[in-house]
């Protein structure tokens, strides 16, 4: 039976440890248990996208009456129940709800309602001073499309050193970055916008990195590297968890990603004593504890 007290499983040949570190954060964790409070007291519940990225969790809300509508039913909508997902909403949704009388139950992360905040005070003080609002984010994100919201649509995303050439270095540029992107990369963004930007222009960054997040990459990293085989479990349409299994293969090249306990069907190698299994900050627990109870039946462990 596991050891409940240390997280780890056990036998004179093999250790499995599941990352402590790994697993939802408090927004995601905020925003399931608004869904499961809600879902008590009412038969449907609907949520605008997937409430995580995770498709095993999501079907397990979904059981219990959640309902994952995207924007173009969300505009059909008349007199429901909506939940607004931890990665936040362009004011666009909210005026969508007020007009076709939805009922709002807000989940978005405490951290990106700071940032949505602070963006478009920035857009409201600088609209007139031809001033650039930059992103540094995954475009087409769900958090990313409520940031560009909060600017009228106009802010220019920024996903790699390449997109920059879409920035006017003549003019001045303030700098925001998606709350789960990395932090070596938003620095890497900085400094070749300091690089390239024109004398006498002003440039403004600001690290709004969630640090929950940010966190995790040493710690993981350090995670990886003392295993001899890491299982790095996160849905497909994770930001994150790309992110992180990225930085987990670096640290341990036996680094493999899966999104299901079913995709795990061959023994491991016989030389591997030590297996670890982390996940990204969408990842349930209970999904890290199924993929470490898989490794040891096929390992013959009992």
């Amino acid at each position: 039976m596991p050891n409940k007290k240390s997280g780890c499983y056990k036998n004179i040949m093999i250790n499995v440890e599941i990352d402590k570190n790994s697993g939802f954060c408090f927004g995601v964790v905020t925003a399931i248990e608004s869904a499961e409070r809600e879902l008590k007291s009412s038969a449907k519940l609907y949520c605008l996208g997937d409430i995580v990225h995770n498709s095993l969790e999501v079907e397990r809300l979904e059981a219990m009456g959640l309902q994952t509508i995207e924007h173009d039913e969300f505009a059909r909508l008349k007199g429901k129940k909506v939940l607004l997902r931890a990665h936040g909403e362009p004011p666009s949704t909210y005026e969508t709800a007020l007009r076709n009388q939805i009922t709002i139950v807000d989940a978005t992360c405490p951290v990106v309602l700071q940032l949505q905040r602070k963006i478009h005070k920035c857009y409201e003080a600088t609209r007139d001073k031809n001033t650039q609002i930059v992103i540094y984010g995954k475009k087409g994100h769900a958090e990313v499309n409520g940031l560009v919201g909060q600017t009228d649509g106009t802010a220019i995303v920024i996903e790699k050193i390449n997109d920059l050439d879409r920035i006017n270095f003549n003019s001045n540029i303030c700098l925001f970055s998606q709350t789960t992107k990395s932090l070596d990369g938003f620095r890497q963004i900085v400094a070749e916008i300091q690089r390239r930007i024109h004398e006498g222009v002003n440039f403004e960054y600001f690290d709004t990195i969630c640090r929950q997040v940010a966190n995790r990459l040493p710690n993981i990293k350090a995670f990886a590297s003392k295993h001899d085989w890491i299982y790095f479990v996160a849905g497909n349409k994770s930001s994150n968890g790309r992110m992180l299994f990225e930085e987990c293969k670096k640290a341990n090249p036996n680094t493999i990603f899966i999104s299901d306990v079913e995709e795990i069907k061959e023994p491991l190698p016989k030389d591997v004593k030590s297996v670890g299994v982390c996940g990204a900050t969408s990842t349930p627990k209970w999904l890290m504890e199924k993929v470490a109870i898989k490794i040891r039946e096929l390992t013959n462990f009992k």
